[in-house]
């Protein structure tokens, strides 16, 4: 069952082939085999009541597609009865007493919440340490990192603790971990998956929920769940059909190859290799790529990018800031952040949005000529775990402790659809990944080129060693 999508999973429960108990029973002896050297999953709850949970489900009709599959969430959704820290001290202890809206629509569908995916603290950063639970590790390689700030989550299903999970993405943070452990991660367009009547909700729009899996109509089908309007929120989308056209392939379809921005955006060695290698193979299945120009001045996009992120972190952090002893407790890049939002003027704000409506206006013509357009996931193979981040690559120092995955602001920015799919391994066996991104509004066609390019490669099923061992006993 470990081996199984959670699409089979869902099929055979809902088909009394398969009992939510023998599912349970198999999730936590997988957790108990791996979790340790990979520390993915924290804030596990018991499981002698999670037993006793999914043997109550046994006998009773379904309630949705989740019915009866495990399901850890990230620890930067609040989650009723199960601890939730965001990665911060200052929340170490804290136990939510309802659901945020992501977190209640899985449980509707019938997850059942097993424990919360490591992040990092406050989810800033692609590297998913915190001082509560200690750092995740990548599954192919136990000194690396996992990426972040999903990294838990790409963990988790990498070595088969979790059939599909959530993740959410401001800046790469559902992309990067998929890249690094060998799974997929999809940022959808923005509102698709709304967030909550929170705070600011409407100059907020940066970041996003989604799925993460380790095949692609496993992540369709958990997009549907998590997907639909939330009418306390404004801009609303409609859920597309992300299922009926899976399956059409990519055969005469139009997809231009950006690789790193025309020298902007540093690279290691064998990414870019590793990019066209998975290009040749949408070529192979009848896909046109082409290579272009940069279609923006990269220095622009990366100006508002830094601006707009400031402001909402100062905006939304402003009380960590404020009190001595939670500012004590929280980390250098995020009191950065909040500083550098502090001294923004107006103008500055206003200029770095119209940075990003120009870029949008550019991106709708770019995408009136192309179906998909490339880049790598990251710009780095998975690095060591004890890092706090990448200082420099290939000789190019970076100026902030978010620079080295300035490859994900394009998409970022303004909100496209962007599906990180594995690439394979590189010469020291690492995993790495390519985004392949759409037009506003276009999920379905992003998520259907990446299903002709996982019918073709299937690269998540070659498990890691760790969870080799522990799957055939």
């Amino acid at each position: 069952m470990l081996e199984w999508s959670a699409t089979d999973l869902s099929r055979a429960i809902h088909a009394r082939k398969v009992a939510p108990s023998e599912v349970m029973a198999a999730h936590l002896a997988q957790v108990q085999a791996v979790n340790g050297a990979v520390n993915a999953l924290v804030s596990c709850r018991d499981p002698d009541v999670l037993m006793a949970e999914a043997r109550a489900l046994d006998n009773v009709a379904p309630r949705g597609w989740l019915h009866g599959i495990p399901l850890p969430v990230k620890d930067l959704q609040a989650t009723a009865g199960l601890r939730t820290t965001w990665g911060s001290p200052v929340y170490a202890d804290h136990v939510p007493a309802q659901d945020d809206l992501l977190a209640a629509r899985m449980r509707a569908a019938g997850a059942v919440f097993t424990a919360k995916t490591n992040v990092p603290e406050w989810g800033q950063g692609s590297h998913s340490y915190n001082p509560i639970f200690g750092v995740t590790r990548n599954p192919y390689d136990l000194t690396r990192s996992a990426g972040g700030s999903s990294g838990g989550a790409a963990a988790a299903l990498a070595t088969r603790m979790a059939w599909v999970a959530d993740g959410s993405d401001m800046m790469g943070s559902l992309r990067n971990p998929a890249g690094f452990c060998n799974v997929y991660g999809f940022r959808p367009t923005w509102g698709l998956v709304p967030g909550d009547a929170v705070g600011d909700t409407h100059l907020a729009t940066l970041a996003t929920e989604g799925p993460m899996a380790r095949c692609v109509e496993d992540l369709a089908r958990l997009l549907q769940v998590q997907a639909g309007e939330n009418p306390e929120v404004p801009f609303p989308r409609a859920v597309p059909d992300l299922l009926s056209g899976l399956e059409q392939g990519v055969t005469g379809l139009r997809i231009g190859w950006l690789a790193d921005w025309g020298g902007a955006y540093a690279m290691e060695p064998g990414i870019l290799d590793a990019c066209e290698t998975g290009l040749k193979v949408l070529e192979g299945l009848g896909a046109v790529v082409e290579p272009l120009a940069p279609p923006f001045p990269a220095e622009k996009l990366w100006s508002a990018w830094v601006t707009l992120r400031a402001m909402l972190s100062a905006g939304g952090k402003r009380a960590l800031y404020d009190d001595p002893a939670k500012r004590a407790l929280t980390k250098p890049e995020t009191i950065w952040e909040i500083e550098q939002g502090l001294g923004l003027s107006a103008q500055a704000v206003y200029e770095a949005s119209v940075i990003r409506s120009r870029w949008y206006a550019h991106a709708a013509r770019l995408f009136s000529r192309f179906d998909a357009v490339v880049l790598p996931t990251a710009q780095v193979w998975p690095f060591p775990a004890e890092w706090d981040w990448p200082k420099d690559i290939a000789g190019r120092k970076m100026d902030t402790y978010h620079r080295w995955m300035e490859v994900v602001i394009p998409a970022s920015l303004i909100g496209l659809p962007a599906l990180s799919v594995p690439l394979g391994f590189g010469p020291q066996g690492l995993p790495s990944g390519m985004q392949i991104i759409g037009r506003s509004g276009n999920d379905a066609g992003v998520l259907a080129i990446g299903q002709a390019y996982h019918r073709a490669t299937g690269w998540p099923q070659q498990r890691p060693p760790l969870a080799v061992g522990s799957v055939s006993r």
